[in-house]
């Protein structure tokens, strides 16, 4: 199955929780995507060198969808439509927005961040 894998399924992942591991290793072949905000909120919460290696590494063969300009434009409007009434935050509407504008389902873990939009499809499992 492809879907787009929101930052804090990489971060169980990286933990090293082995039911999103098993998971992403079977679905891996499938074609596995990742939000460039997604690779940078890791790449900023690595303590050294050594850690940003082992994400890169880790994550080398997933696909990482960079931000153009439908996706800022969609983030954009998600922020103005959500910020005040769901706390929907930068990240959080990128990825949203990178989900929605590649048509592809987001596997999370906080799904309250983002069930109330229409337009998302949601993996919790």
């Amino acid at each position: 199955m492809v879907y787009l894998c929101d930052t804090n399924i990489l971060i169980e992942y990286l933990r090293g929780n082995t039911q999103i591991r098993d998971k992403l290793l079977i679905d891996k072949p499938g074609g596995l995507s990742i939000s460039t905000i997604s690779l940078m909120e890791l790449l900023l919460g690595a303590n050294n060198q050594n850690e940003i290696r082992r994400i890169k590494k880790t994550f080398k063969d997933y696909h990482v969808i960079e931000i153009d300009e439908t996706i800022s434009t969609l983030t954009r409007n998600l922020i103005e439509s959500y910020s005040k009434s769901h706390n929907l935050q930068i990240p959080d509407a990128f990825i949203a927005a990178t989900s929605i504008t590649r048509k592809l389902p987001l596997f999370t873990l906080n799904v309250s961040d983002f069930n109330y939009l229409p337009q998302i499809k949601l993996i919790t499992e």
